[in-house]
């Protein structure tokens, strides 16, 4: 059997930037992640990168087929090493669900069981009421072969079932994982991160971009593009307002005034090039 010394546990420190708020609310108790008899290891490792994805760090292991540690697991994680680092292998699962006051057995198949029945989403909501009364929580996965027998289920407080196409069912190990903790983490956070949440840069400052609307308002009433007279405040106001929705930076208002020029010059040199022609034309005729 492959072996690994097991390091000391090392989460990775949040960005510089994220708020302090947000880490509470992410290091309070996300669930507890129980894979019951898992097989393969790559399979460890790819649910171990899935909890790191979105915020989760305690991973319990009960009969994995292979031993544990498994060198595998690691490389499968790519480099999401915590979880694996502090798992815990029990040989019961009684033991591995001993200290947890809300447990959800994941599961595709019907069982011999009357318990709740729920979606992720659904179960996600509960387990964070849950988390707020200061419990600790967990959700429990079968392994890759044959899933959660009935007897494991009844360790557990309600099922959760992925409402997927009848026709197909079978997910694997680390995407059942993703289903459900993504649920998890939307009621942790729901927007994107901030830096993709609106331009990394700072907008312009309003001298800097009514400069901009000027310069371009300025060349519209040249090409005669405001017509009928009487509607040009509605139109200026129309597209001042569209282009203060992109909350510009100072380097997009310089490329902005920069391709207004670009036109503006295009323009002057087509009607040189016209007027050109026509004194041309015009010589020929007297000739």
């Amino acid at each position: 059997m492959e072996s690994r010394g097991q390091p000391a546990v090392c989460i990775p420190p949040f960005p510089v930037g994220v708020g302090r708020a947000y880490q509470a609310l992410m290091q309070s108790s996300p669930p507890v992640i129980i894979l019951n008899e898992p097989q393969l290891a790559e399979n460890i490792g790819a649910v171990a990168r899935i909890m790191a994805n979105f915020g989760l760090a305690e991973l319990r292991l009960v009969r994995p087929r292979d031993g544990w540690p498994q060198e595998r697991a690691w490389a499968s994680a790519s480099g999401a090493d915590w979880p694996l680092d502090g798992a815990k292998v029990y040989e019961r699962l009684e033991a591995a669900v001993a200290d947890l006051r809300l447990v959800y057995a994941t599961t595709a198949r019907p069982r011999e069981t009357q318990m709740p029945v729920l979606t992720p989403r659904e179960a996600a909501g509960e387990l964070h009421r849950s988390v707020a009364r200061g419990h600790r929580v967990g959700m429990l996965f079968g392994g890759e072969r044959a899933g959660l027998e009935t007897s494991d289920i009844a360790l557990c407080h309600a099922i959760v079932t992925i409402p997927v196409d009848e026709r197909f069912r079978s997910l694997n190990l680390a995407q059942a994982v993703a289903l459900n903790v993504y649920e998890w983490r939307m009621g942790v956070s729901d927007r994107p991160r901030e830096a993709f949440a609106q331009n990394i840069d700072e907008p312009a400052d309003m001298e800097t971009v009514v400069g901009l609307y000027e310069q371009l308002e300025a060349e519209l009433d040249d090409a005669g593009f405001f017509h009928p007279p009487e509607k040009r405040p509605s139109m200026v106001r129309n597209l001042r307002v569209a282009l203060g929705r992109a909350r510009l930076t100072d380097q997009e208002v310089r490329t902005w005034r920069g391709v207004v020029t670009a036109l503006s010059k295009g323009r002057g040199r087509v009607l040189e090039k016209l007027a050109r022609q026509k004194a041309a034309a015009k010589n020929e005729t007297k000739g």
